[in-house]
């Protein structure tokens, strides 16, 4: 039996499929974190809302930007002057 162009093509799309599907889980993983990582990973700069002055200047821009108040107890409005 004659193959067709679509079986071809078909069976190319495939095994490029495979070839980047190979190539992408081969480019991300990674093994476990060392013992000597962790200590970088338990720093306290890496926790989220960890300085409390930035976490206010956020809060501060972000009102100001939006030009509202979200319950966070502040007072004044969007112009950014209060």
């Amino acid at each position: 039996m004659k193959k067709t162009v679509t079986t071809e093509c078909f069976r190319r799309l495939a095994a490029l499929a495979l070839a980047g599907a190979l190539a992408g889980a081969a480019g991300c993983g990674r093994y476990a974190v060392r013992a000597d990582e962790k200590e970088y990973l338990a720093d306290r700069i890496m926790q989220a809302g960890y300085d409390e002055m930035e976490t206010a200047n956020d809060q501060h821009v972000l009102s100001n930007r939006e030009g509202s108040e979200g319950g966070y107890g502040a007072a004044g409005g969007g112009c950014g002057c209060n």
